[in-house]
């Protein structure tokens, strides 16, 4: 059995690595099988091993966690065509040349946030008895507007 990690690059490159034994160990220590040389990898993230039926990917105690089809795993069966998340890499498990179409993984959309109603927006600010009628209204500010960190860099 034949088991490719595929990586997909930022760039939309993607890149092969061919699983040298029935056991993997992938991390970012020097004598791990793969070496991923990123600090938000653990020195030995997770391992795969093969036999004659099955891929098994276990996490091995990774600080991060050990992603498949972007479900946290400690240990389960991989099969062709899903996806291992490990810190900000993901691979495609291709076994004997399968699937031999490779598509990057869709972003997930929250389904808690897709079914949520938007939170109500407070009631506006009345202004103090004391204040001249004609004056501004209050103006919200919007956290996510950039020009707040822009002014911080001032």
């Amino acid at each position: 059995m034949d088991v490719t990690l595929i990586l997909f690059k930022k760039d939309g490159s993607q890149k092969a690595f061919l699983l040298p034994s029935s056991l993997t160990v992938i991390g970012r220590r020097h004598d791990c099988d793969l070496c991923v040389p990123l600090m938000a990898v653990s020195r030995r993230h997770c391992q795969l091993s093969l036999n004659s039926e099955a891929v098994k990917l276990r996490d091995l105690d990774s600080q991060a966690g050990t992603f498949l089809n972007g479900q946290r795993i400690s240990d389960a069966i991989v099969r062709a065509g899903d996806y291992i998340t490990i810190g900000p890499l993901t691979f495609l498990l291709q076994i004997d040349g399968k699937p031999q179409e490779i598509v990057p993984p869709q972003p997930a959309k929250p389904a808690e946030a897709a079914q949520k109603p938007p939170p109500p927006k407070a009631p506006p600010k009345k202004a103090p008895a004391n204040q001249a009628s004609d004056s501004f209204p209050e103006v919200e500010i919007d956290d996510s507007d950039s020009f707040l960190a822009e002014l911080e860099d001032i």
